[in-house]
């Protein structure tokens, strides 16, 4: 199990002052339900080697060495963190992206050591998976800004993923073996912020988990976004 995340606090939809919103949980945004895009993200983050993994880089360079790796789609993922902690990050996205990212998220399965192969001998389970996802979400707090406005009422916006396949390169974040995962489940509090306009922008994010197996878990992060063509 693994827990990361960043704080966002919304409304559904939620709008602030500067026009961001963050589009309703209910739709299918951009062809996926936000359950879709929480597996598609944790399949990208995890895909990326460490020695480049944005997940695990404070990465305050111009724009960010990092956070475009493994990026195409019309929707952005931001890292956030993969074991809590605090950083301050820049990004360089293009114009025209939506920005997905989690509020704050577990996941739970075969490639993060909660059942074989990665816990040799424990049998996966997708329902107890799902459970122990479920049940770690439930007690948190939640606060952030987009350019100064707070966003608020997150608790609309929690999801659980679809069962996914998790593929790890050589030299991946969790220091496991190369290979194919299966079966992994996330739950958590996840963002799909329209695009934002040209410019530069700032997400203050923060999250505490008060209860449960990750209960003490905090996680601080602080977004420079420069939107670009």
């Amino acid at each position: 199990m693994v827990v990361a995340g960043l704080s966002l606090a919304v409304t559904r939809p939620s709008q602030a002052a500067n026009g961001a919103k963050a589009l309703d949980l209910d739709q299918n945004t951009y062809g996926n339900t936000y359950g879709e895009w929480a597996a598609r993200r944790w399949q990208w983050a995890l895909s990326i080697p460490a020695n480049s993994n944005p997940l695990l880089l404070d990465d305050r360079s111009p724009g960010g060495a990092h956070c475009d790796a493994g990026q195409s789609r019309p929707v952005w993922f931001l890292a956030s963190s993969l074991f809590g902690g605090t950083f301050e990050r820049s990004c360089a996205v293009p114009v025209g992206k939506a920005l997905f990212f989690p509020v704050i998220q577990a996941i739970f399965g075969a490639g993060v050591f909660d059942c074989a192969p990665t816990n040799p001998g424990v049998l996966c389970n997708i329902a107890t998976l799902r459970q122990a996802a479920f049940d770690s979400m439930d007690s948190v707090t939640l606060a952030a800004t987009v350019d100064g406005k707070a966003l608020r009422d997150l608790g609309a916006q929690r999801a659980q993923s679809p069962v996914m396949i998790l593929t790890y390169p050589v030299g991946n974040a969790l220091g496991v073996d190369s290979g194919t995962y299966l079966p992994n489940v996330a739950d958590g509090y996840w963002v799909m912020l329209s695009p934002l306009s040209a410019g530069s922008h700032t997400i203050t994010l923060s999250a505490d988990i008060t209860g449960g197996v990750f209960a003490g878990s905090s996680t601080r992060v602080t977004y420079h976004l420069t939107i670009g063509s």
